[in-house]
């Protein structure tokens, strides 16, 4: 089996490949493993994420603790951990990858056909390989509108926007997707002043309202400033001191730095796909089957390169499926029921479908809401600025979905994955007994809410 990435998904498959029997390589063209996931994205962007909250408690606590961030800061002072974590994931991937029998080639792949490969070392020493079944997995990089000149000195990134040598004092963001919300919260937390700006009404539309209301006023409260429903006509370097932002509504907004989060696209440049008989389709990205197989049968893609959810947690299972379908190994049901985790300030969390969706589904679901100020351990800790949310069906019985916003989002929902993945009835939550306090209760409140309005149909 060859597998191109050593991103979440070409891991798992790797591993996961060779405990089904196939003699493995896995392609990797930087010297590192991981991918941008761990180099560019997720590690990186939530290292930081821990030391902006560090900062925004210390504000909070600025009268005992005399608190202020000093000018100036290094960006690299405030990711002074991600070289160890870095270099702890790097040793245990690879350790990982060599205890399962996994080969391992640093060197640039091209297909030479949909069964061969060409591997360009860094010596320029190229070796053809072939092999019964390939996997993609070359994950993906940001997608750079026409009308925004992303340079990695004024205007970023989301691959580069960490690579800034101080923290700005103003920095616009364009998008209101993940990325953008993660990051705009962030640097916001961090006292940059922070502008968002997006086409849409509210970002992370594939929410409920009151959940990106929330996200929205936590932001405002830190000083941000968010403008939906806003087009960019373009956005450049003046050339003295500021990126300029021009709207088609005719406003300019004015920031020290700019980073553009306007999507991901397949990163397969050097792969030269058309030789394997694969093109990319209108998004920019390889089309896959419920099996992740390409539309050439020997050819399986996962993770960033086939698009949403664009998760690494989905990612890492979707490249265990592709290698189980390609050595035609069980690989047990595939859950829709995937949880999003948005790392912003505050989190936000979901599994299963919305309130939205579940109206369009099934007419007059019913809705339990727990805020966070309600509840014992929310007063106690300070974290009373979040909610949590259930949706059942209408007859109040079977839970639909379960979203929170608030600091322990992206861990308290997984309470709610698994009484979904066990189908369980909403009573669950109210014949359980929860430790208190926690903002676990939460689950128990919203239920009763539900049962409560059960009992009035």
């Amino acid at each position: 089996m060859l597998i191109v990435g050593s991103g979440p998904a070409g891991q798992k498959a790797a591993v996961q490949a060779k405990r089904s029997g196939a003699r493995v390589a896995l392609i990797e063209k930087t010297r590192e493993l991981g991918g941008s996931c761990v180099h560019r994205g997720t590690i990186p962007s939530k290292t930081l994420r821990e030391n902006a909250l560090r900062v925004k408690n210390m504000r909070l606590n600025a009268a005992l603790a005399n608190f202020e961030l000093a000018e100036d800061v290094e960006l690299a002072t405030l990711i002074n951990r991600l070289n160890d974590v870095l270099l702890a994931h790097d040793t245990y991937m690879r350790r990982q990858l060599e205890r399962n029998g996994v080969e391992m080639i640093h060197g640039r792949a091209r297909f030479l056909s949909a069964n061969q490969m060409e591997v360009t070392s860094v010596k320029a020493e190229k070796q053809i390989l072939e092999s019964k079944n390939i996997i993609i997995a070359s994950g993906s990089y940001p997608r750079h509108p026409d009308n925004i000149p992303i340079d990695h000195e004024y205007l970023f990134d989301s691959d580069s926007i960490l690579s800034m040598m101080y923290l700005p004092k103003s920095l616009t963001v364009l998008g209101g997707g993940v990325i953008a919300s993660e990051y705009a919260s962030i640097f916001q937390a961090l006292g940059v002043k922070v502008t968002m700006i997006d086409k849409y009404p509210r970002p992370l539309g594939f929410l409920d309202d009151d959940l990106t209301e929330t996200f929205i006023n936590g932001f405002k409260h830190m000083g941000g400033t968010w403008m939906g429903e806003t087009k960019i006509a373009k956005a450049y370097w003046n050339g003295f001191d500021a990126v300029v932002v021009e709207t088609e509504n005719g406003k300019q907004i004015h920031s020290e730095k700019l980073l553009c989060a306007a999507g991901r696209i397949a990163h397969v440049k050097e792969l030269e796909i058309a030789n394997a008989g694969l093109e990319l389709n209108q998004y920019g990205l390889i089309s896959v089957d419920e099996n992740l197989r390409t539309a050439v049968p020997s050819i399986y893609a996962a993770g960033d390169v086939i698009g949403p959810p664009s998760l690494a947690s989905a990612s890492m299972e979707q490249g265990r499926r592709a290698a189980c379908n390609a050595m035609g190994v069980a690989s047990g049901v595939m859950h829709n029921i995937i949880p999003v985790g948005i790392y912003s300030i505050p989190e936000l969390s979901s599994i299963g479908i919305s309130e939205t969706k579940a109206r369009e589904l099934h007419g007059d679901v019913l809705v339990g809401v727990a805020k966070f100020d309600e509840i014992a351990r929310g007063q106690i800790s300070g974290t009373q600025d979040g909610m949590l949310k259930i949706v059942s069906d209408p007859n109040g019985e079977k839970i639909l979905g379960v979203m929170i916003v608030g600091e322990g989002a992206t861990e308290l929902i997984h309470i709610g994955q698994m009484a979904l993945l066990a189908n369980a009835d909403i009573d669950i939550f109210v014949e359980s007994i929860f430790n208190f306090p926690t903002l676990a209760e939460a689950y128990r409140a919203a239920a009763l809410e539900i049962v409560h309005q059960r009992k009035k149909l």
